[in-house]
This record gives structure tokens, C-alpha cells and sequence, in this order.
């Protein structure tokens, strides 16, 4: 592309947007990269058991925002919005992705058993839905099981970092039999050097898998 494709970051809380940041800034740091932040969006998809049609209505109106700016992609960076996103993603022409999507098929392209690491209940149920719905279309013998981490969040949230990433070590460690491990949310690929230190199995995040899967669909590689 002769100028630098845009790409509309859509952020539901702080914590997942130092991250993403520095996984342009390793990956494709000539990305005109814009951040769009509504965290009221977590907050209230925790206090609901599901998607409400009001906050679909409301992804579905930061997609279009991202749209009318001339943005070439769109990246959501909060996995508790994922049937929402896939919505909204129908209703412009550009690719929208979820934080999630490239990382699950990586995971699924290698096969076996995949441990999801994940810190924020509300996203389990529809990441698990989305892995499986991957799976059924690249490798049906694939398969995930959820591994909640408690206290990380909250750790995070408070800005305590080396808490959050000892939380996730701590939990990876423990894993046994299994030929991946994906790191659930944006947020947590801040752990991943500890991760790997502490484990043999090979260890996915969100920013990284989604930054090569957006080179790969706007033809940026």
C-alpha cells in the first residue's frame, strides 16, 4: 500500500491497550495505528450474563465510527464481545477482527490439546464457542480447555503487574499434556516472558497472532 494502512484499535478496558501498543511497535511500526477507548464496556458486559442487544448496538456503533475514519482494519482488544463483533463485521467492508480469532487458529493449525489461560469469566463462554466454531472448520480434532487465573485482573487493574504475570506463570507451570497454551486476553500478553520461562509448551497471545493476521488480509506483507 502506498501509504500506511490505518488500523482502528477498539479498546473495552486500559489494561489491554499498553500491550497491543508495544506488539505494533515490534511488529508494524509504520501502522497508523488509532485507539478508540469505552470502558464502560467491561464493566458492564460483567454485570450481564450475555451479550445484551444494547451492546451489540453499541460495538456495532465503534465499528462504524472506525469505518467512517477511513480506517483499512479494525482490531477489538476485549474477548467478551465476540458474537457482537462478528455482527458488526458484517455490516462494513473492511476486516474486522476479533482480539481472538488468529490466535485460535494458530493454536488449531498445530493441533491437540490447547490449555486457554484466561483471568476475566465473563469471556470463557463465548471464547469457547468461537475456538470451537475455528476447529469444526480447520482441524475438528482440536480441542481447548478453560483455565481460570484468580486475582490476576484484579492485580493488573491495580497496576501490579509482577503479581498478574507470577498468577499466570504459576498457573502455566501447572499444565501437563497439552500442545499449546493461548493466553486470553490482550491483557495478559504482558505475562508472556514469564510464561515461557516457566513452561515447555508452546505459548500464544492475542497481539502478536492478530498483528500477523491483519498484514496477511489488507496485503501489508
Amino acid at each position: 500500500m502506498s501509504k500506511s494502512p490505518r488500523i482502528t484499535l477498539i479498546h473495552a478496558a486500559p489494561i489491554a491497550m499498553e500491550p497491543i501498543k508495544l506488539a505494533f511497535a515490534a511488529a508494524w511500526p509504520h501502522a497508523d495505528v488509532v485507539n478508540l477507548l469505552e470502558d464502560s464496556l467491561s464493566p458492564d458486559r460483567a454485570r450481564s450474563s450475555d451479550i445484551t442487544e444494547a451492546l451489540a448496538a453499541r460495538i456495532a456503533a465503534l465499528t462504524h465510527y472506525a469505518w467512517q475514519i477511513g480506517s483499512d482494519a479494525v482490531l477489538f482488544t476485549c474477548s467478551a464481545f465476540g458474537r457482537a463483533i462478528e455482527q458488526a463485521a458484517a455490516s462494513v467492508d473492511i476486516p474486522v477482527l476479533k482480539p481472538n480469532e488468529a490466535m485460535f487458529e494458530a493454536a488449531i493449525r498445530r493441533g491437540g490439546r490447547t490449555a486457554m489461560l484466561y483471568t476475566f469469566p465473563p469471556a470463557r463462554e463465548g471464547m469457547e464457542a468461537e475456538f470451537a466454531e475455528e476447529a469444526a472448520r480447520l482441524d475438528p480434532t482440536a480441542t481447548m480447555e478453560g483455565v481460570f487465573i484468580e486475582g490476576a485482573i484484579e492485580a493488573v487493574r491495580a497496576g501490579d503487574t509482577e503479581t498478574h504475570n507470577r498468577l499466570v506463570a504459576e498457573a502455566a507451570a501447572r499444565l501437563t499434556g497439552f500442545d499449546s497454551i493461548v493466553l486470553a486476553h490482550f491483557s495478559m500478553a504482558r505475562a508472556v516472558p514469564a510464561v515461557r520461562a516457566a513452561t515447555d509448551i508452546p505459548v500464544l497471545s492475542s497481539p502478536d497472532a492478530a498483528i500477523d493476521k491483519l498484514k496477511r488480509l489488507i496485503g501489508a506483507v
